[in-house]
């Protein structure tokens, strides 16, 4: 049994699909179809049910997964121990990450791990939390940003960031400007300029107003916060932002929510059932130490 039949069955179990975890491993697909095959007649079970268009575990694949899981744990272990005697860190970090947020600097963070790991390669991944918590699950990323809580995203371990209160913003000439507060119901007959419901920024809001059960209506979507600020700044639209996306120049007005304002959690997540490499961890206590550096 060969490691490289363990990953092959393990990227295809988590993928569902030989050709996406040929992609994956960067091999073409008859290389990973054969690697499985082998397995399979090493061990002598079926390790998949193969039709036209699914691949299903076998009850033998389920049981063998998580030890094929553990035993490449184990030799990427043994492989970071003996990069560190041979004079520090050395590998990649598959890193998830989402629009830039000035509460957080990601190029800072890379920065400084840079400067401790210089032999680290980071390979960066945009996308968006729902997008990041499939693919940590999927194994396609080692750690990733999202802005979801706990609740949002079972069977991932969270290192939280940073944690905001998001404010209520309008165009200057609007009839809701310049109050001390809002409330959130009197929001809700106003137009709203949101992110796509994938983005944490819009899970969090609209499970605030499911909280409060209220509906509102979101005419405009865009995959940009500063659109969102556009939007509103032109008077075409409300919107509830973070406060670290406002500055004196935002042109907005703004105001916080007096009771069941929804709030972003930030965090670096990994899947909680894999063992996270050597390289992965350094990464997760940068970040950690930074954080900690900016809540001081």
């Amino acid at each position: 049994m060969e490691l490289r039949h363990l990953a092959a069955f393990t990227a295809v179990a988590e993928e569902g699909s030989f050709t996406a975890a040929a992609e994956r491993l960067h091999m073409v697909q008859s290389a990973a179809s054969a690697a499985v095959r082998t397995l399979e007649r090493e061990l002598g079970v079926r390790l998949f049910d193969r039709t036209t268009h699914h691949v299903d575990l076998t009850s033998a694949g389920r049981l063998l997964l998580p030890e094929a899981r553990r035993t490449l744990a184990a030799a990427a272990a043994a492989r970071d121990v003996i990069n560190q005697m041979h004079g520090g860190l050395r590998g990649t970090v598959r890193l998830g990450i989402n629009q830039w947020d000035r509460a957080f600097s990601v190029p800072r963070l890379l920065a400084e791990f840079r400067a401790e790991h210089p032999q680290v390669e980071i390979e960066l991944h945009r996308g968006d939390s729902t997008s990041h918590i499939r693919a940590l699950h999927k194994g396609q990323l080692d750690l990733a940003f999202i802005a979801v809580d706990a609740e949002a995203a079972p069977g991932l371990s969270l290192t939280p960031l940073v944690r905001q209160t998001m404010l209520f913003v309008t165009s200057l000439d609007h009839r809701l400007a310049g109050r001390r507060s809002i409330d959130l119901g009197m929001t809700a007959a106003e137009p709203f300029a949101e992110t796509p419901p994938t983005w944490g920024v819009r899970i969090s809001i609209d499970r605030a107003f499911r909280a409060a059960g209220l509906h509102r209506r979101v005419a405009f979507e865009v995959a940009d916060i500063e659109t969102v600020l556009d939007f509103v700044r032109f008077g075409l639209a409300v919107a509830l932002v973070p406060p670290s996306v406002l500055d004196s120049s935002s042109g907005v007005s703004v105001m916080p929510v007096s009771t069941g304002a929804p709030v972003l959690a930030r965090s670096l997540a990994t899947a909680a059932q894999r063992e996270i490499s050597a390289p992965t961890r350094a990464l997760l206590s940068t970040a950690r130490r930074l954080a900690r550096d900016d809540a001081t």
